[in-house]
């Protein structure tokens, strides 16, 4: 069965769609974010992969082989109640929320600009699972963004 990915044309543009039924008060299903803020995390996680926004390295070898493994590859959807590292958390480093409409138009900025396939992901380094080919960040990426979907019923 494929991967979902933003290498897809038409997993990006129903990605797309779902984030633009997003609403600032849509109710989450887990966890402490509001919609609002899942937004700005999306959008600080884009920007920090990217090294637009400083992020502390946390990987050591096992999130650089087997955690990176399992999520990417793993059968099931992304678990529930893992916390994120401070930079991202907007509650703490993370980028604090505004404008919903300006944010999401940011998110979906980010998203495209990422989703090109003429990227210089060689550059890129993910605070977790470091350096990743180009077929392992358009899956991170799709993955990342659906979770946060996923958390307000999206």
């Amino acid at each position: 069965m494929p991967k979902n990915t933003l290498a897809v044309p038409a997993d990006k543009a129903r990605l797309l769609e779902r984030l633009a039924t997003l609403r600032a008060n849509s109710p989450r299903q887990w966890g402490r974010m509001t919609a609002h803020q899942a937004v700005c995390h999306l959008s600080d996680s884009f920007l920090g992969v990217t090294g637009r926004k400083s992020v502390v390295d946390r990987s050591n070898v096992i999130t650089r082989s087997l955690l990176k493994a399992v999520a990417l590859n793993g059968p099931g959807k992304w678990p529930h109640g893992i916390r994120t590292m401070p930079e991202m958390d907007q509650e703490i480093g993370g980028t604090k929320p505004t404008e919903f409409e300006r944010d999401r138009t940011d998110l979906l900025r980010l998203i495209e600009g990422f989703a090109q396939p003429d990227q210089d992901f060689c550059s890129y380094r993910h605070p977790a699972f470091g350096a990743m080919r180009p077929d392992q960040w358009f899956r991170w990426a799709w993955l990342h963004v659906d979770h946060h979907l996923r958390q307000f019923g999206v």
